[in-house]
């Protein structure tokens, strides 16, 4: 796990992964790769960028056709 001690269910969508979970290049690094991972979706490194907040990350992989509510119930 990234950031084993987050809470989840308290992001905040517009506010910086980094700034919240206290991460650095390294854990944003492991955290793209992960959903890379989870996904399975490749994810440019050049896109990293887009994914720094929970609604940043919601909004690049759905134009990338990856559903909300991945993985399914």
């Amino acid at each position: 796990q990234i950031a084993p001690e987050a809470d989840v269910a308290s992001l905040q969508p517009e506010v910086r992964f980094r700034d919240q979970l206290d991460f650095d290049s390294v854990d944003f690094m492991n955290f793209a790769l992960a959903l890379q991972e989870a996904l399975h979706v490749e994810i440019p490194e050049i896109d990293f960028v887009e994914l720094g907040t929970l609604n940043g990350c919601i909004r690049y992989l759905s134009l990338r056709g990856v559903s909300e509510s991945f993985p399914p119930a």
